[in-house]
């Protein structure tokens, strides 16, 4: 089951935003498609299908009391449109995704070449749907807000027995969300429940558009969605929806999310080499506390430590009880490692190792006879 096609992928979700035309929805999509290029991510643009004859019974069409009826009838588009749409939306290199709401539209997206189809909170318990759309085989995202751990487990198992891809959203579905409510630790859980596959976060919140990303992305989410809209003839735009200036800020949130948290994996981190030449400036190395012949068994009142440690040098790391002298050394002296019998000593691969390690010493004192004749 290969879920790569999730991987860092944000989901822009149009929505019902296009208000049943055709020319606003396609400048939405124009220009989010700008800022995703422009920062250089994944992303997807999710559209809304929905076979409105059949989806809404005729005998409430008419009705103002439901806001989700009143809703679906002002926004319904044709086919040909929405065909239109997701052409667009492929013409901008960005993946084509759908969230049906009835089998007619999953068969709609499947005609139309759509890469990822998205199941909705309100339909985590659609079996009818559900099946359809396990039907495709195509990649599937479902969010979980107002799920049940057994509605989770129950999708898990379905998609997984599959060998279907089949990403996890937590979600709240309250919108919009506050700070206070949308509940960033249950990444964890959904992570530590499901390792087999890609949780996400579908978020809703109205105050930012950079903690909840990072904080996410640490958290180990990898796929993230938000409602787009955009600023244009005077339509309202809700305070859970995100313009693209918007959008360039969460963005970016996630690039400097990556950069701190480094590559991803569980491999233990390999510091580089400058960070260990740093640090090693700081280690103490190892001086005779009195003139020590060769032979000789070191004990602790032999020595003491101090910085800087030199290039060759024994350091606090590596000194142990008992070591005997190959050579003898002066008070004050740095002991070296081709001063004791060790196998850093006998091994000129060791021996490297030890000589790159630590700072340069000063030159030696000229002899004295030198600095005479030197004045002559």
């Amino acid at each position: 089951m290969n879920s790569a096609i999730f991987e860092d992928l944000f989901v822009l979700e149009l929505a019902n935003n296009h208000w049943g035309s055709l020319e606003r929805g396609l400048k939405i999509i124009g220009d989010f498609g700008q800022v995703v290029r422009f920062n250089n991510v994944r992303a997807s643009i999710k559209l809304q299908f929905r076979d409105v004859d059949s989806f809404v019974h005729k005998d409430h069409r008419q009705r103002e009391d439901v806001r989700y009826i009143k809703k679906t009838i002002a926004t319904q588009m044709p086919w040909e449109s929405l065909r239109a749409m997701v052409k667009a939306v492929r013409a901008q290199s960005m993946l084509t995704m759908v969230t049906p709401f009835d089998e007619t539209s999953v068969d709609k997206a499947v005609e139309f070449g759509v890469d990822i189809l998205k199941l909705a909170s309100s339909d985590i318990r659609d079996w009818f749907l559900i099946e359809k759309i396990a039907a495709t085989r195509r990649p599937v995202i479902a969010s979980t807000g107002g799920s049940s751990l057994r509605d989770m487990d129950d999708l898990i198992t379905f998609f997984n027995r599959r060998g279907i891809p089949f990403a996890l959203n937590h979600c709240v579905s309250l919108y919009p969300s506050q700070d206070s409510e949308i509940e960033l630790n249950q990444i964890d859980f959904l992570k530590n429940r499901y390792p087999d596959n890609v949780i996400g976060f579908s978020t809703h919140e109205c105050t930012d558009w950079q903690f909840s990303v990072m904080m996410a992305y640490a958290k180990g989410a990898r796929t993230f969605e938000r409602h787009v809209d955009i600023d244009y003839q005077g339509v309202p735009v809700s305070p859970y929806c995100t313009l693209p200036e918007q959008a360039d800020q969460w963005f970016k949130a996630f690039k400097k999310a990556q950069e701190m948290c480094g590559a991803p994996g569980t491999a233990k981190r390999i510091p580089p080499e400058r960070e260990i030449t740093y640090l090693n400036e700081l280690v103490r190395g190892v001086y005779a506390r009195t003139d020590l012949p060769a032979g000789h068994a070191l004990t602790d009142k032999d020595v003491y430590l101090a910085i800087p440690l030199l290039k060759g040098q024994l350091s606090c790391r590596e000194l142990m009880r008992g070591e005997v002298l190959r050579a003898p050394v002066s008070k004050d002296a740095p002991l070296n490692m081709a001063d004791i019998d060790s196998p850093y000593s006998a091994d000129s691969a060791l021996r490297r190792m030890i000589d790159q390690r630590g700072v340069s010493p000063l030159p030696a004192e000229p002899d004295a006879r030198l600095r005479l004749a030197s004045k002559d």
